[in-house]
């Protein structure tokens, strides 16, 4: 770098300007995904008559729908390109999550009553309709937000692969990445106040605006490195660093702008180790998001309106932002041991695949106090996100520029799938659980339930990065013919 600077003067930095975009957007998406985690316990569940299978329903066909997207958005986003791709991406999701707001209005039409005093202290068949009926609505709603968020991880890692070397884009997306967990922090310290002040449905209206005001900064901030008057000529050198000190392989990635055909990236073994990686374990993730403050209620009685409901999960997602630094154990790794990006990457990731197994504390824990296991659960999170950032970079590492946005959405896919299965799952195991009085471990109920899905999120890196290695033990960058 400081030979680039020597010889082209001062470099710009807007690169970071650019990361710090990505994670706005990833903010207000994990926002929006959370609305419905924090206020379906306390204020939806009573007003529709839901039980945990209502809500695992919701959430399976989000994660349903969101894999199938995750498919298609990777194709789209390369097709429309970072800028129009985003936008179109980050205005469906907000409608989306907007739209939430009119589901008790629907429901009270369809069954004849007028207000959510009337849904709540409904009786006898009445009860099932309108939590059918709500149900349908709420999975409408989901639906659409799930088109829309499909595309910000597939546009996010695209636009990191356009302004950042290979060597920064693990750092890069551990930055942006960060988002999640913020917009998770953020939210238990906004959503339920908001629920609580002006109603449920001012919190999803709120909340979905958000990415309203960032598609009017996006529009004006984005273009292509080599066509932005922010970025100079020895940050673009920067930036383009790859071509020039790795020889020819990263030379036909820049001069080959052909595209993929979208079947012909399912013929090769990194696309498959990518998707195994993602399916493995980004439904451990959802299912701390999803499932945490349901879990609270349950096990220890505290809403996410109390002020300790807010200070646990503030604090479960405040220790996930030591995620930042997982990103740039590749870079120390590379650094110190001149490894190639992608075995450093895996170096570190088997690394963060070891962390998850405290969850397997939370339950044990749980009975001395509730902070336990949050911390618990916040360092299995933590190991997550850093986790993600490096999977997210193997992409970058191992395909051309112009197929990265559709490989992203195809392992996308895959931990949508790995999510749905986990959540339906989930709420179905925790229905039986309270109506059998379960046992497992010692534990009866649903928190015996809640034992059993926290094994399989503890060992799921494990598996994950030992399949990952067998499909792909080495270094093989793809190029196109």
């Amino acid at each position: 770098m400081s030979t680039i600077q020597n010889a082209m003067g001062k470099m710009t930095n807007y690169r970071w300007t650019i990361c710090a975009m990505l994670f706005f957007a990833t903010t207000v998406n994990y926002l929006d995904r959370q609305v419905l985690s924090l206020t379906w316990d306390e204020f939806i569940k009573p007003e529709f008559h839901w039980d945990e299978s209502h809500y695992g329903k919701i959430t399976a066909v989000f994660s349903f729908v969101y894999a199938l997207c995750m498919l298609f958005a990777g194709r789209f986003i390369d097709w429309m390109g970072s800028k129009k791709g985003f936008l179109w991406a980050i205005g469906v999701w907000s409608v989306g999550a907007c739209i939430h707001a009119l589901c008790g209005i629907v429901t009270q039409n369809v069954v004849g009553l007028h207000s959510a005093a009337e849904l709540i202290g409904a009786t006898g068949d009445v009860v099932v309709v309108i939590a059918t009926v709500s149900m349908y609505c709420f999975l409408a709603a989901r639906c659409i937000l799930a088109l829309g968020e499909a595309g910000n991880f597939p546009a996010a890692i695209k636009v990191t692969a356009e302004y950042f070397p290979k060597k920064d884009r693990a750092y890069a997306t551990s930055i942006f990445n960060a988002g999640a967990s913020i917009g998770a922090l953020v939210a238990p310290l906004s959503i339920p106040l908001l629920a609580k002040a002006w109603g449920w449905e001012m919190a999803f209206i709120v909340i979905g605006a958000l990415g309203f005001i960032w598609m009017g900064f996006w529009v004006f901030m984005y273009s292509k490195p080599t066509e932005s008057k922010h970025v100079n000529k020895a940050e673009l050198e920067y930036i383009e660093q790859d071509k020039h000190e790795e020889g020819a392989a990263p030379v036909v990635e820049e001069k080959d702008e052909k595209k993929m055909p979208f079947w012909q990236c399912f013929s090769y073994k990194q696309t498959w180790a990518f998707a195994f990686g993602k399916f493995m374990t980004d439904g451990v993730w959802w299912f701390f998001l999803f499932w945490t403050p349901s879990y609270l209620s349950t096990q220890f009685g505290i809403k996410t309106t109390e002020g300790l409901g807010i200070a646990l999960i503030f604090t479960l997602y405040a220790i996930t932002m030591l995620s930042i630094y997982g990103g740039k154990l590749p870079t120390i790794i590379i650094n110190k041991t001149g490894l190639n990006p992608y075995a450093a990457r895996m170096r570190a990731m088997l690394i963060f695949a070891f962390f998850p197994l405290v969850v397997l504390l939370a339950q044990p824990l749980g009975t001395i106090s509730p902070w336990l296991p949050i911390i618990m659960i916040g360092i299995g999170g933590a190991a997550h996100q850093s986790w993600s950032a490096n999977i997210f970079s193997t992409v970058g590492d191992m395909f051309p520029k112009a197929a990265i946005a559709s490989i992203t959405g195809i392992g996308g896919m895959a931990g949508g799938v790995g999510s749905m299965l986990l959540q339906y799952i989930a709420g179905e195991l925790f229905v039986h659980a309270g109506e059998t009085n379960m046992t497992f471990m010692g534990f009866e109920g649903k928190p015996a339930g809640y034992f059993i899905i926290f094994c399989v999120c503890a060992i799921a890196y494990l598996i994950g990065w030992v399949v990952m290695k067998a499909l792909v033990p080495k270094y093989k960058p793809i190029v196109l013919e």
